[in-house]
């Protein structure tokens, strides 16, 4: 684990106590340099997103790594539950699409 990545994850583990918290660097599946730090997708299952709708708990992670998304973070794909929506998701997040690269088209 990477120090971007270690930051983002006591971070959210300190302001959400998540009951799940995955954290994944996944730099690798776009152009950037090995060992970046740039692309990451979290899952978090917290308490703390009940009554909230998406806008609203993206929000809260938004200021939550304001410092990371303002320096190295350049995107973030988050998937934000309740224990209950989590429980009831029977695939648990969705996979990330692969990169086409920036001068690539679809």
């Amino acid at each position: 684990m990477g120090p971007v990545q270690q930051i983002i994850t006591t971070k959210l583990q300190a302001e959400l106590a998540p009951e799940v918290l995955e954290v994944l660097n996944e730099s690798y599946m776009h152009a950037v340099p090995p060992g970046s730090e740039s692309h990451f997708k979290i899952v978090i299952v917290s308490q703390k997103f009940d009554g909230q709708r998406s806008v609203k708990r993206h929000q809260l992670v938004y200021g939550i790594l304001a410092s990371e998304l303002a320096g190295p973070v350049h995107a973030l794909a988050m998937h934000t539950y309740t224990p209950i929506e989590w429980e009831d998701s029977s695939n648990g997040a969705p996979d990330s699409p692969q990169c086409l690269g920036g001068d690539k088209s679809i």
